[in-house]
């Protein structure tokens, strides 16, 4: 991939679907211009997944600095707004950020802020899970407030659960707190945003490709590992692939069905990552995949 002219002095914003190659740009403009990479991608953030999750591997952690990659334990609670403080103090460094993912709420908290929501009591939590688990998504969807129903990602069943939770805690839709948005920490006129576009069969070709390679590089030795501790409320068990694989380990599907049913999904998300995009980023400089 050619590298952008970009600014060696200002923020970088890489984002794009799954597998488009978004850590490579990262660390190339790294290596070409300094800066410490920044995981923007919700999955990368748990230890226990690097190969399933396609993080950077140990060599290209030492090619560049890396930060916020795999340091949250296997059953730890992770949001965009632990995202948001421990990027503070790394936008405030001296060194010049890039921050990389695929996580569109993410660069959109970033850029344009983060309400400030209290945190989901495990209860309700407890209950929201137990809700998504049985298939009430279209349940939780309905109780929402309509302006919230109207602004999520319904298709998303993450995005529902957090709806869902912070109306059944604090009262208020999940719209209204965001239309209370305090200042963004990174607005986008101070940055450098780029986003990788795509073609839907170059990248389905692609995913199929990286999840083959997925495999020979240990990915189900890192289900297998996993497999002690696996507990599919955790957020850490959302990893794209995590849970075909486990029922292969367990005996419930053949690999060959695993791996298929991997893919479909990472088209699946890829699809809902595109659609993001197309509505949140038209400001964003495209550049074309290498």
């Amino acid at each position: 991939m050619e590298l952008p002219e970009l600014d060696p002095a200002r923020p970088v914003l890489i984002a794009g679907p799954t597998a488009s190659g978004k850590s490579a740009l990262a660390l190339a403009i790294a290596e070409a211009q300094g800066g410490v990479i920044v995981n923007a991608d919700a999955l990368q953030v748990f230890a226990g997944w690097r190969v399933l999750t396609a993080r950077p591997s140990p060599d290209e952690e030492n090619r560049a600095p890396h930060v916020l990659y795999g340091h949250v334990g296997w059953a730890g609670d992770y949001s965009v707004g632990h995202w948001l403080r421990e990027l503070a103090p790394i936008l405030a460094g001296d060194a010049r950020p890039i921050i990389v993912g695929g996580t569109g709420l993410y660069f959109t908290a970033l850029t344009e802020g983060l309400a400030e929501i209290p945190a989901t009591p495990p209860a309700i939590r407890a209950e929201a899970d137990a809700r998504i688990a049985a298939g009430e998504v279209a349940g939780l969807l309905a109780e929402l407030d309509a302006a919230t129903a109207a602004r999520i990602d319904r298709q998303n069943p993450v995005r529902v659960q957090r709806a869902w939770e912070v109306m059944r805690a604090t009262g208020r839709g999940l719209a209204d707190w965001q239309d209370a948005t305090p200042p963004p920490l990174l607005p986008l006129a101070r940055a450098q945003p780029l986003l990788i576009e795509a073609g839907r069969d170059w990248l389905n070709a692609r995913i199929e490709t990286r999840f083959a390679r997925m495999i020979a590089a240990g990915a189900l030795d890192e289900a297998r590992a996993n497999l002690p501790r696996w507990d599919p409320v955790l957020l850490s068990a959302r990893a794209i692939g995590a849970p075909e694989l486990i029922a292969h380990l367990r005996g419930e599907i053949t690999l060959d069905q695993a791996v298929s049913a991997a893919c479909t999904a990472s088209r699946q998300y890829a699809k809902r990552q595109r659609t993001w995009f197309r509505a949140r980023f038209a400001a964003w400089q495209r550049i074309a995949p290498g």
